[in-house]
C-alpha cells in the first residue's frame, strides 16, 4: 500500500538568510533559491532574475555555492547574487571594466559589487546597463 507522498523539505537557510540549494543548472534551481529566500530577499531575487532575463535574452542560469549565477556561455558567469543579513550582494565578475564601475570593491581586482538593502530604491536602468555591459565581457569560469 502506497503512503502519502512526503512534502519536500524547505531548504535550510544559511547565515544571512541565504538558501542552501543543491548545485544545478537551468532555471529550476534558480527559482528554488528565489522561492526559499526569506521575505524581501526573495522579492528582490525575483526582480533581479526577471531583469537579467529581459536584459540578456537566452541567459544561462545555475546555482553553485548556494548562489544564483548567470552567463552567456556554458560554465562562464558574468553576474550572481547572494543573500547576507542586511543586503543582497550582486557580484559582477568583470565589474572593474564596467562604466561606471559598480560602487563596492572586492579583494579580487576585476570583481565589483552592488549591494541592495531592503528599503533602498534600486536604479533598475543603471543595473540593466551593468548587466548588459557585463554580458558582453568574457565570463568567469567556475
Amino acid at each position: 500500500m502506497a503512503g502519502k507522498p512526503k512534502k519536500a523539505a524547505k531548504p535550510a537557510l544559511l547565515s544571512g538568510g541565504n538558501p542552501q540549494i543543491p548545485k544545478g543548472y537551468g532555471d529550476a534551481p534558480v527559482q528554488a533559491w528565489i522561492k526559499a529566500a526569506p521575505g524581501w530577499k526573495g522579492d528582490v531575487g525575483r526582480r533581479l532574475d526577471a531583469l537579467i532575463g529581459r536584459t540578456v535574452p537566452g541567459v544561462k542560469k545555475a546555482v553553485k555555492w548556494n548562489t544564483p549565477l548567470y552567463g552567456v556561455e556554458d560554465g562562464a558567469w558574468f553576474v550572481s547574487f547572494h543573500a547576507f543579513d542586511r543586503y543582497l550582494k550582486v557580484a559582477f565578475y568583470r565589474g572593474a571594466s564596467l562604466d561606471p564601475a559598480p560602487p563596492v570593491a572586492s579583494k579580487h581586482r576585476d570583481v565589483r559589487y552592488f549591494h541592495i538593502h531592503e528599503d533602498d530604491p534600486v536604479d533598475e536602468t543603471q543595473l540593466a546597463d551593468w548587466i548588459r555591459q557585463a554580458s558582453r565581457l568574457p565570463g568567469e569560469r567556475m
